[in-house]
Parts: C-alpha cells; sequence; structure tokens
C-alpha cells in the first residue's frame, strides 16, 4: 500500500520530487569559460586529453584516466581526440550539478541527523517534525521510517534517503 505523507515537514515523503534541477549561475559559467581558455594550450578552441584533464582537475574534479578518456570518445565528433568547448562545457556542468546536488541532500541529511550517527531513527525524526511546527503523529512517523528502511534496521541511513529523494 503506498503512502502519501504530506505536510509541511515532508511535502510528499513517498514520491518526494527529485531535487530541482538547477542552473549554472553566470559566475559558474565564467568559472567553465576560464578554464577551457587556460589549459587550451595551443589556442585551437579544442582541448585534447590532457589539456582536458587538467582542466576538469582545476575545477576541483579528479577523474581517473578511463573516465577521462571514454568522455573524450564519447565528445569527439570530429574525429581528432580532442573536444570543443561546448562539449567540455557540457561535461564539466553536468558535473558541477550533480556535486551540488548531491552537497545539497547530504545538508538536508545532516538536519535530520543531528548528532552525526549516519542514520535518522524516529527520535530525530520527531525532533525535526516538532520544531518545524509540523503535527505528525506518531504512526505517521514511524510508517514513514518503515517504509525507506531498506535494511531493515528502524533507521535511515544516507543510502536509503538518497533512495527515498529519487523515489518515483
Amino acid at each position: 500500500m503506498e503512502r502519501n505523507f504530506a505536510s509541511p515537514t515532508f511535502p510528499k515523503l513517498t514520491k518526494l520530487s527529485k531535487v530541482r534541477r538547477r542552473e549554472l549561475t553566470d559566475e559558474e559559467n565564467d568559472e567553465l569559460r576560464e578554464a577551457f581558455e587556460l589549459f587550451d594550450n595551443d589556442k585551437d578552441n579544442e582541448l585534447d586529453y590532457h589539456e582536458f584533464k587538467v582542466a576538469l582537475r582545476a575545477l576541483g574534479f579528479d577523474i581517473h584516466k578511463a573516465e577521462a578518456q571514454k568522455l573524450m570518445r564519447d565528445y569527439d565528433r570530429q574525429g581528432k581526440n580532442k573536444i570543443t568547448y561546448n562539449d567540455f562545457h557540457e561535461i564539466a556542468a553536468e558535473m558541477m550539478l550533480q556535486r551540488d546536488s548531491r552537497d545539497e541532500i547530504l545538508k538536508a541529511f545532516k538536519l535530520f541527523d543531528d548528532d552525526e550517527a549516519g542514520k535518522i531513527s524516529l527520535k530525530k525524526l520527531r525532533r525535526v517534525a516538532r520544531e518545524l511546527g509540523d503535527n505528525v503523529n506518531e504512526d505517521e512517523l514511524k510508517a514513514m521510517i518503515d517504509e525507506f528502511d531498506l535494511d531493515g534496521d528502524g533507521e535511515i541511513n544516507f543510502d536509503e534517503f538518497l533512495a527515498m529523494l529519487n523515489s518515483d
């Protein structure tokens, strides 16, 4: 049976909408442009494998050689072992958005996990509901945990929290 727990604290816990996809800010777009231009050593408006990997590293992404090579193959439309700025922007923007999304989810998890035990217990869920002035009864709180507690330990860990947010 699907439950729908609608409340100010837990907007729709069984089918939480996915974390809203944001766009890059002008500053982030400028950062991508600057990284591309800085590491386009031969100024041909394309990045080879080494330039690409160093540019991503400068943006804070430490990707493995195999992953960088795969991205190069996937985006090398001219068969020159190089990628254009538009392709670089697409790749790096997606990486930035994924990183930011996970960071935001972790922040939300930590609001519940105030003792940093790595779990959201019934007690913690009750505390957050109370702090937010949400009048959710004990049975509803228990049902929320039961629905998303995949390992059966009576608490929600970060992976279960992620699964809950991504549930359709």
